[in-house]
């Protein structure tokens, strides 16, 4: 369980974040996205649910009410609220070793490319293991927006794998600083996500692991001169979309979140698969079988207590407020689940925020160039400085 000094913390960081954005408000004094800024142009047709979701809150449990069934109804009763809900989270998935805030970091190789200099850097990403990423930073001078990438090797968003995943890349060509790592070693031993304190006797959920790997990430960024601390957004696809949302979600100083078809509610589907036990389904080796959870082939782990609790992923998602959250939508995560999302938009309304939720929906898994946009809409509108009232 995390300590009050540890609670404090949070809140304080929490109220920070809440109070950087400038303030604009509609008729009924709820503070709302700008408009008067090109992302927002792009974006702002999809933070508002369509008419059939509308005050559809689906059947799960609101984040508004406390364990004892009492409603917030305050951003002090949220607050509290908020703790309440992190400290279960943090129960069930596993205490994070202690973060890695003064990162030593290596350079491996500089080279230049169009209109940023890409580094190969190296750095411990948890207490026992290092990993290699990339680090981009464009040509300019001053302290600008960063946006951290996640995925199954860092290669892929920084433009040398698939086009419409080098996020990365892209950002950085419109004047972010990023950085993109990747589970390379995981990823090819098909364990894919990070075990504390190793494989065989974790203690965290890997998938909150991950989360911890991104907050060290963030440090990193964090050090850099040309980075504004208080502007450093992630953004990832799918396996990597499950890592930026846990990683958004459990670590409050990520300013903006973009995540792309990872499931964000669990779900029988395929591909929302988070009882593998490279998730939230960890148990000791042997692993059960890889694929969907049958009579013949049980989950394991702590998936299936969640499902007991009837607990889901909306709870987590409730620490997000008041951050900008973004939902970049396919093949796994269609209309619908705005009846999830509707639940944050609520608790943001509670805080005097609108349109901080979006989503797009596309046919297939696959990103494209117009969710892209969305996308890069999103950090241009939430994480630049400059344009008056963009950062609200």
């Amino acid at each position: 369980m995390r300590t009050f000094a540890s609670q404090l913390v949070g809140t304080l960081v929490l109220l920070t974040v809440t109070l950087s954005y400038a303030v604009a408000q509609d008729d009924a004094g709820k503070t709302v996205a700008p408009q008067d800024s090109e992302g927002w142009d792009v974006i702002r047709t999809h933070f508002d649910p369509p008419a059939a979701f509308a005050n559809d809150f689906g059947l799960y449990r609101s984040p508004l009410l406390f364990n004892d069934g009492s409603s917030v109804r305050s951003p002090a009763d949220w607050k509290r609220r908020r703790i309440e809900l992190l400290d279960q989270w943090t129960g069930l998935l596993g205490q994070w070793p202690p973060l890695i805030t003064e990162p030593q970091v290596e350079v491996l190789e500089t080279e230049r490319r169009e209109n940023f200099v890409q580094q190969k850097i190296r750095f411990l990403w948890t207490p026992n293991e290092s990993t290699t990423g990339y680090l981009l930073v464009p040509d300019g001078a001053g302290k600008r927006p960063a946006v951290l990438s996640v995925f199954y090797e860092p290669e892929t968003a920084i433009g040398f794998n698939n086009p419409h995943r080098d996020f990365a890349l892209q950002l950085a060509k419109r004047g972010f600083v990023t950085l993109s790592i990747g589970t390379t070693e995981a990823s090819e031993a098909k364990t894919y996500a990070l075990y504390y304190p190793d494989i065989d006797t974790a203690t965290v959920q890997p998938l909150s692991m991950l989360g911890y790997a991104a907050a060290n990430a963030w440090h990193v960024l964090a050090s850099r001169p040309e980075v504004d601390a208080q502007r450093i957004g992630i953004v990832g696809h799918s396996f990597g979309g499950k890592w930026a949302m846990f990683a958004g979600c459990l670590f409050d100083r990520f300013a903006a979140v973009a995540v792309s078809d990872p499931g964000i509610m669990f779900d029988v589907h395929p591909s929302v698969n988070y009882w593998e036990p490279w998730y939230l389904g960890w148990h000791s080796r042997p692993w059960r079988k890889r694929g969907v959870i049958t009579e013949t082939n049980p989950g394991r782990g702590l998936y299936l207590q969640l499902l007991e609790q009837k607990r889901d992923l909306h709870e987590l998602h409730a620490l997000m407020a008041p951050r900008p959250f973004l939902v970049s939508g396919g093949a796994v995560d269609p209309p619908s689940r705005w009846r999830a999302l509707n639940h944050l938009v609520k608790i943001n309304e509670q805080l005097g925020y609108r349109h901080r939720v979006g989503m797009t929906n596309r046919p297939d898994h696959s990103p494209n160039e117009q969710s892209n946009a969305v996308i890069y809409g999103f950090f241009d509108h939430f994480l630049r400085a400059g344009a008056k009232g963009r950062n609200e």
